[in-house]
């Protein structure tokens, strides 16, 4: 088939236009699958393959030739960043062909959103929280909005993978399908997909379709990538006179703020171009661009340092992708995640990385910001530490983050390994979410039509309709929802305070959040402001609080000078147990890596000699003197959390245990009345009993974990935190495969 012959002349003029000598392999695959098939198309491939091109020329073709007056394909990304600019490129894309690209989110003017409805047409670009919105305040509009939908295309799809907000996403595709009685076809498109039969299954869930993932030949790509290790103050790994048990603070005449070798490297290596500096937080993100933006003041040089990130307003977010965009700039950004998605910033010479990310997935979407105009990705990780003091224990003298780094790395570069999708065991938060939405949009219904709509929703394929009930009557008890005198069920006046909410729409954690101001400017939101003359930290700047208006949530404030931390809410990381795994090889083995760097080398080096004097390539279970003992699980996040609650709750008493600590994923500390062989004598035969999961919950905990669950009953808690966070497989495998 010449699949250039069957796109619209539209889509041909454009290839003529941009001077493309040929197709690349993934539009030619995702072509064949959706002129020819009436399938699912899950499209897989690096980033800047053409995937959105690969996605759009046929689905274009398909629905310029049969207009509706209906939305015919819903275009669903997880930011508004991304939507906004993949607005531009298909308004670039469908001009003069009378097809409308239409958004809907936060910042889009209501004028915009009237008109849509008013008439409906041509594609619409949504969040999951927007288009949750849409199904509850414009329930009665869904069929005449969608009644000629033909596609969904799901942006992004790895980020929807392991997480309830992906759950909702596709229970919202659900629903939507119902309301206005189509089945249309799933489009999904990727640059970091491990799994591809998992991932082709999630995309599916649902949808009454099957799934195609066309194999494409990925071209072989190059990596320019390098790591580089700093202490935060000197001497560092290489230096001569390096010794660990006498380091003492460095006499400088700089500022200590300007003292981090590691902020000085970026710093230096950024002058005239165009990099983009990616952290872990928002709070490491708005400290790095201070320190760069002080490093500028005192070499007398012009501010070069942007900064982007979940909690700036929208204004100061497009001020930095504008410039980001700008081939005459030569700046760069301090970000987060909110710039490691599908957002094109124009031409990137370089991306930093401080400190590795907490997956494989993160690190790839990271690097491929860069190489995107035919040059290859370049990334390079600045792992930084501070020297441990003199009496610091075994744990503190591995340096984790440089071996997590190089695990991400080698799990990629040696079998293509990327973090399958998070197989959804009890989601009763989600569960609870979609019941109040629901209600919200239909109105009273039967507790058996509830159950009908709700529980048949792919995602809750393991909830038992006797675990439904006893959510329900929770419900009941709580004024959550209320009988009618029918036996139908209604939201509760608790209830309606809880949805009525703009937050309702979101199932991720929120802290409360305050706007701040400075002047007429917005720039952006903290949590928990200090009192008012202490100073706050927002948009790479400090500020001194001037007023807090806590009724509107408002923070008012003035520029100053200085450096501080900031604080926008807690960020937890999940790492996967084969991350922690390639980490231990990584110490135990004597392989060189060819990315690193000098300083990096000497500290792997002086890290392997470390583990080699501690025996740690023999046992996970280290005597740090006297009682006092560090146990090194190597196992992911859940697991870790499965295993410490199996050593407090069934081991603690048998072993005596006290003093325990976790840093988690990482090592455990704890004195004991026992030796290495009791240890794990006891820790073997309490891992193999067959033991329910809701044994590892203390007595009297309920741990809430997520966004709903404070409105759940104690029991659903409980379970749900037993099946679904603790992995007790994971552990139960990690203790069967330990060494002594």
């Amino acid at each position: 088939m010449n699949i250039f012959n069957r796109y619209a002349p539209f889509i041909q003029d454009y290839i003529y236009d941009h001077g493309w000598q040929n197709l690349r392999p993934i539009q030619v695959a995702a072509a064949q699958e959706i002129f020819n098939t009436e399938n699912n198309v899950l499209l897989a491939a690096s980033t800047a393959s053409g995937k959105t091109e690969a996605a759009f020329f046929p689905i274009l073709s398909e629905i310029s030739e049969k207009p509706v007056n209906s939305v015919q394909v819903l275009y669903i990304a997880p930011l508004k960043a991304l939507i906004n600019d993949q607005f531009d490129r298909l308004n670039e894309l469908t001009q003069d062909t009378g097809i409308k690209i239409w958004r809907w989110h936060g910042d889009v003017a209501q004028t915009q959103k009237r008109k849509l409805l008013k008439k409906p047409s041509g594609i619409l670009q949504i969040t999951p929280e927007s288009l949750e919105s849409l199904i509850i305040n414009k329930h009665m509009a869904i069929p005449d909005l969608f009644h000629g939908l033909q596609y969904i295309v799901i942006d992004e799809l790895h980020s929807f993978l392991r997480s309830d907000r992906g759950g909702q996403t596709f229970c919202l595709l659900e629903r939507l399908a119902k309301l206005a009685q189509v089945k249309p076809r799933r489009v999904g498109l990727s640059a970091t997909i491990g799994d591809m039969t998992a991932a082709a299954k999630f995309l599916g869930a649902g949808s009454g379709r099957k799934t195609s993932a066309p194999k494409v030949q990925s071209e072989k790509q190059v990596w320019h990538l390098s790591m580089e290790h700093f202490y935060q103050t000197d001497p560092q790994a290489t230096s001569e006179d390096f010794d660990p048990a006498e380091i003492v603070e460095p006499k400088t005449d700089i500022a200590p703020a300007l003292a981090d070798p590691g902020i000085g490297y970026i710093f230096e290596h950024t002058r005239g171009k165009k990099s983009l500096i990616f952290t872990n937080s928002r709070e490491e993100c708005e400290s790095v661009c201070q320190e760069l933006r002080e490093y500028c003041s005192y070499n007398h040089e012009p501010d070069r340092f942007l900064i982007h990130h979940g909690n700036l307003s929208p204004a100061l977010r497009q001020t930095a992708e504008d410039a980001m965009k700008d081939p005459d700039a030569y700046v760069s950004t301090c970000a987060t995640a909110t710039l490691e998605l599908g957002i094109d910033v124009g031409k990137l010479e370089s991306a930093y990385q401080i400190d590795a990310p907490f997956t494989v997935s993160g690190f790839l979407q990271r690097m491929g910001r860069t190489g995107r105009r035919g040059t290859p990705p370049e990334m390079h990780f600045v792992m930084r530490e501070e020297h441990p003091e003199s009496r610091a224990m075994l744990p503190e003298l591995i340096p984790w983050s440089l071996l997590q780094g190089i695990a991400l790395i080698q799990l990629y570069a040696e079998e293509h390994w990327v973090e399958p999708p998070q197989p959804n065991r009890l989601p009763y938060s989600l569960l609870y979410h979609q019941t109040m939405s629901t209600l919200a949009a239909s109105g009273e219904m039967s507790p058996a039509e509830l159950a009908s709509r709700v529980l048949t929703l792919a995602y809750f394929k393991n909830v038992s309709q006797q675990d439904y009930q006893i959510l329900l009557r929770h419900l009941l008890k709580i004024d959550h929802i209320q009988k009618t005198e029918n036996g139908g069920l209604i939201l509760g006046l608790a209830g309606e305070k809880i949805v009525n909410n703009f937050k309702f729409y979101a199932v991720f954690m929120e802290n409360e959040e305050f706007s701040v101001h400075a002047a007429n400017e917005e720039l952006g939101t903290i949590v928990k402001p200090p009192p008012v003359g202490d100073k706050i930290a927002i948009a790479g700047r400090v500020w001194v609080v001037d007023e807090i208006d806590r009724k509107r949530h408002q923070v008012y404030c003035h520029g100053v000078k200085g450096h501080i931390g900031a604080y926008f809410g807690d960020v937890a990381g999940d790492m996967h147990p084969k991350i922690l795994q390639r980490m231990r090889k990584i110490l135990l083995e004597d392989k060189q890596y060819p990315y690193l760097m000098k300083n990096a080398q000497a500290r792997l080096a002086q890290v392997r000699e470390t583990a080699q004097q501690a025996c740690l390539d023999r046992n996970s279970l280290i005597n740090l003197g006297g009682k006092m003992w560090a146990f090194f699980p190597w196992t992911g996040s859940y697991g870790f959390l499965a295993l410490e609650r199996l050593l407090r709750i069934k081991c603690k008493d048998q072993l005596k245990l006290k003093n325990f600590e976790s840093t988690r994923p990482y090592f455990m500390t704890f004195t004991m009345d026992a030796d290495e062989d009791q240890f794990f004598e006891v820790l073997r035969r309490e891992a193999s009993e067959d033991f329910d999961a809701l044994e590892l919950v203390f007595p009297n905990e309920v741990p809430v974990f997520d966004k709903y669950d404070e409105f759940l009953p104690d029991e659903l808690v409980k379970k749900e935190f037993a099946n679904s966070v603790l992995d007790v497989a994971e552990m139960r495998k990690s203790v069967e495969e330990m060494e002594k």
